[in-house]
C-alpha cells in the first residue's frame, strides 16, 4: 500500500493547526491501518490547543475517532467481542492503551490511572507517530488498542454525537457512582459530556433528569433530542443563584439525590454541592484540565453527609458498553441533530465553534467519508 494521508498537526500551542501530509504507512503484525471516517473534536482538544496540559509537539490531534478497516498487519484479526476484524469493517478504537504492569493498573485495578498510558491525538509525537491521532485521513493503531465493530443500525454521526463523553460517563456511572432507579438528578453543564450524563440518567431509571447548563441554544438542541425533563439556563440569567433555587424547588427542596458535574468551570462544584440532598452524592467528571481553585466550605459536605467523587477518562471496557448501549441510546434520542460536521481542513473553525459554543459536537471528515 502507498498513497498520502493528511493530517491536522498543532506545531505551536495558540497557533492554528497545519495542515500536513504523511506517508501511509504498512501496518507491522497486531497493527491496523484504520481509513477516518470522522474525527471528534473534543473539549480537551481545545485545552490541548491552548497549552493547559503539557503535551510533546509536533501532534496529530483527535483521541476519538471512527472509520473503517483499511488494512491489517496480521492475516487475522478480531474485535473487542471477539467479531472477525477485514478490511471495510465500520469500527470505532478506544484513544488510550494502558501499561498494565504499573501500580494503579495491577494493583489498585484501575486503567484510567496508568502512569504511562498512551493516548492517541494526546502524546503520542509526530516526530515517533506520524498517524496517530483521529484528526487524519488515516490512523495507525497500535497492537493492544480496544476496536469495537460499530452495529450496522446505528449511523456514524449518532455514534460520533458521544464518542468521547459517552464512554468517560460509563466509567463515571458503571465503577464511581451509578444512577439508581428511581432516582432525582442534576446534571450540571449542557454540551455532550452533559448530555450524555442526562441521556445514562434516563436509561438508569431516574425518576426526573434536570438539567443546569446554557446557553439557551444548547438546552433547546436538548430539549429536541429529548434529554432532559427540565432545563434550565443559568448561563443567560442575571442571577445564578435564582435558577440554583429553581432546581431545588424541582427537588421539593431537599436536593437531588445525584449531581452530576459535567461543566469544567471550578465554581460549579460548589454549586453542585449546594444542590444535593443530605446524604445524596455529587459526582465530578468535568474538570479534567486545571481550571483553577474554586472555594468549597466542607461543613457542606459533613453536614449534609455527601458523597463527592471524581472520575477520570475511560478505558478500553467502557467504550466496548458504549458502543453496546448505542442501538438503545440512538433508538431513544435523535442523537445525529448534535451532531455538526466540518471538512478535515477547517479544523480551525471546528474548534474555534467548539469554544464558543456555537455547536453541540463538532466532527472532521476524512478520508473514509470522503470516498463514498
Amino acid at each position: 500500500m502507498s498513497g498520502r494521508a493528511r493530517a491536522a498537526t498543532l506545531e505551536q500551542f495558540g497557533a492554528p493547526l497545519v495542515i500536513r501530509e504523511f506517508e501511509v504507512p504498512r501496518p507491522d503484525a497486531g497493527q491496523i491501518v484504520i481509513a477516518c471516517s470522522y474525527g471528534g473534536v473534543c473539549g480537551t482538544d481545545l485545552h490541548l490547543q491552548q497549552g493547559h496540559l503539557p503535551i510533546p509537539l509536533p501532534i496529530v490531534l483527535g483521541h476519538e475517532g471512527l472509520g473503517v478497516v483499511h488494512e491489517l498487519g496480521s492475516p487475522t484479526a478480531t474485535d473487542a467481542l471477539g467479531a472477525d476484524l477485514k478490511p471495510g469493517d465500520r469500527v470505532m478504537w478506544a484513544s488510550s492503551i494502558a501499561c498494565g504492569v504499573c501500580v494503579p493498573c495491577r494493583q489498585h485495578r484501575e486503567p484510567t490511572l496508568c502512569e504511562s498510558r498512551r493516548t492517541y491525538g494526546v502524546n503520542r509525537p509526530t516526530t515517533a507517530e506520524p498517524l496517530s491521532g483521529a484528526w487524519a485521513d488515516y490512523i495507525l493503531l497500535d497492537p493492544g488498542t480496544t476496536v469495537v465493530t460499530v452495529p450496522d443500525a446505528v449511523s456514524d454521526l449518532a455514534a460520533m454525537s458521544f464518542a468521547c463523553a459517552g464512554p468517560t460517563l460509563i466509567h463515571a456511572l458503571y465503577e464511581r457512582r451509578p444512577i439508581r432507579l428511581g432516582e432525582t438528578v442534576i446534571v450540571q453543564g449542557s454540551g455532550p459530556v452533559g448530555l450524555a450524563a442526562a441521556a445514562f440518567a434516563h436509561l438508569a431509571g431516574a425518576a426526573r433528569v434536570i438539567i443546569v447548563g446554557g446557553p439557551a441554544h444548547r438546552l433547546d438542541i436538548a430539549k429536541a433530542c429529548g434529554i432532559g425533563d427540565t432545563h434550565l439556563d443559568i448561563i443567560g440569567a442575571a442571577d445564578q443563584s435564582t435558577v440554583l433555587d429553581q432546581a431545588r424547588e424541582l427537588t421539593a427542596g431537599r436536593g437531588a439525590d445525584l449531581v452530576i458535574e459535567c461543566t469544567g468551570v471550578p465554581a460549579a462544584v460548589q454549586q453542585g454541592i449546594s444542590l444535593a440532598r443530605r446524604g445524596g452524592a455529587v459526582l465530578i467528571i468535568g474538570q479534567y484540565t486545571d481550571a483553577g481553585a474554586t472555594s468549597i466550605n466542607p461543613h457542606h459536605i459533613v453536614r449534609q453527609q455527601l458523597d463527592v467523587k471524581g472520575s477520570w477518562a475511560f478505558t478500553g471496557a467502557h467504550l466496548v458498553e458504549y458502543v453496546r448501549l448505542l442501538p438503545t441510546l440512538a433508538a431513544r434520542f435523535d442523537l445525529p441533530t448534535l451532531v455538526s460536521t466540518f471538512p478535515l481542513t477547517q479544523c480551525t473553525d471546528a474548534l474555534s465553534a467548539v469554544a464558543e459554543g456555537a455547536v453541540m459536537k463538532a466532527v472532521l471528515a476524512g478520508a473514509a467519508t470522503d470516498q463514498r
